[in-house]
């Protein structure tokens, strides 16, 4: 995990907690405060597990004392009923980091089993898996890390790391090959992509000599035409409402270098998690 990753996991942890426990878990003070317990994590669904750091953060920040063993590795897929972990230690503790804890497991296991799922279905192909700047407000870098330990590659982080010239952009600054001139002045060094709608526009951005060409939904028999058109120092990028394996396998197989797809963070089908107390003597 890199400095800018835990980071954020410190940060968006702490703020989760406080969201949660405000000014302190009316519920849990109906325990007695020494109680001891030990509880076992069960994941519900076959999944890929992913966000480990997140949870235990959760459970250290409520109590330091607690003891957590995990029974599987980051990135690990499991059965349906699997046990994930066992948390001991005092109960009241348990119980308030309980839900926060899995908000964030359960999230990032999503993003982890939704992308394995495609990564595995172009795996006989050059393509790799993208994900997007769609990701859940606060959880961008999480969501992103989730995605590579389901086995995709990271786009551009933010706005900050590479250029991504799309539409919009090209009409304000005033058309394909003024827009790459411009990028080039500002950050030479940086990555330049730049978005194309049709195969005439291909031919306009080549010239320009950028880094990657995203084909902004292209029809798979012109996806075909543009890998032929593309010398091969242009990454190309196939975007645009890619959600079907059978789709995503078609346009891996035109060739196309990476695909990016959105619905790896922004529809997360959260993974079944389940926390089971047992109090001890």
């Amino acid at each position: 995990m890199d400095h800018e990753t835990q980071a954020s996991l410190t940060s968006v942890v702490d703020a989760a907690i406080a969201e949660d426990l405000g000014s302190g878990d009316l519920t849990a003070q109906l325990i007695p405060e020494l109680a001891q317990a030990t509880a076992t994590l069960i994941c519900r669904d076959a999944a890929v597990i992913a966000g480990i750091p997140w949870a235990e953060r959760v459970f250290k920040t409520i109590d330091p004392n607690l003891r957590l063993e995990w029974l599987i590795d980051e990135g690990a897929r499991v059965k349906a009923g699997a046990r994930i972990m066992t948390c001991s230690g005092n109960a009241r503790s348990i119980l308030t980091a309980e839900r926060t804890a899995l908000n964030f497991l359960q999230t990032l296991s999503a993003t982890a089993t939704a992308t394995r799922a495609l990564v595995n279905t172009i795996s006989h192909t050059k393509a790799q898996l993208l994900d997007t700047r769609k990701t859940l407000p606060g959880l961008r870098l999480a969501q992103k890390y989730a995605v590579l330990q389901g086995g995709g590659r990271n786009h551009r982080i933010g706005l900050y790391d590479a250029f991504l010239i799309k539409e919009n952009h090209i009409l304000a600054a005033g058309g394909i090959g003024a827009a790459i001139t411009r990028a080039r002045g500002l950050a030479p060094a940086t990555r330049l992509e730049i978005e194309v709608e049709s195969l005439a526009e291909l031919k306009v951005a080549i010239a320009g000599e950028p880094d990657w060409i995203m084909l902004d939904n292209f029809p798979l028999e012109e996806l075909i035409k543009a890998v032929k058109l593309t010398p091969d120092t242009i990454k190309l990028e196939a975007s645009g409402g890619i959600e079907k394996p059978e789709d995503l396998i078609r346009i891996a197989e035109t060739g196309v270098d990476f695909i990016s797809v959105g619905a790896l963070t922004k529809h997360c089908h959260a993974v079944d998690l389940s926390l089971r107390l047992e109090a001890e003597d």
